[in-house]
C-alpha cells in the first residue's frame, strides 16, 4: 500500500477524524487526554493512532515518560494539492459562492 492509500485510509474513518480534529484543536495530547473526549477504549484509541501514524498523519515525541501526539498536516496538503491544487482556487470559490447564492435564491422563490 502506498502513502497516499494510508492517507485516505485513514481520513476514512470517523473516530480517526475525531482525533486528528482534536489534535488540531490541541496540539501534543497524551494517550489518556485523546481517551477524556471520545466514546471508545483506550485499546481503540490506541490502534486508531497507529494507523495515522504509519500514514504519517500523527508524529509521536517522548518528552520524558509521556509520548505526545501532534498533527501532521503535511500529508494532507499533498492530497489536497494533488486532487484539489491543480485547479485554480479562485475559481473554485468562486463557483462554490455561485452554488450558494442560487441556493439561496431557489429557497427565496419557494417560500
Amino acid at each position: 500500500m502506498d502513502k497516499l492509500d494510508r492517507v485516505f485510509r485513514a481520513l476514512a474513518d470517523a473516530g480517526r477524524r475525531t482525533l486528528l480534529d482534536q489534535l488540531r484543536a490541541d496540539n501534543g495530547q497524551t494517550l489518556t487526554e485523546l481517551c477524556e473526549h471520545l466514546d471508545m477504549s483506550r485499546q481503540a484509541v490506541t490502534k486508531h493512532l497507529r494507523l495515522l501514524e504509519d500514514a504519517g498523519l500523527v508524529v509521536v515525541v517522548w518528552r520524558g515518560r509521556e509520548k505526545l501526539h501532534y498533527l501532521n498536516p503535511v500529508p494532507i496538503h499533498e492530497m489536497a494539492e494533488r486532487w484539489i491544487g491543480k485547479f485554480e482556487r479562485h475559481r473554485l470559490r468562486a463557483l462554490s459562492d455561485l452554488k450558494k447564492r442560487l441556493e439561496g435564491k431557489g429557497d427565496d422563490r419557494s417560500d
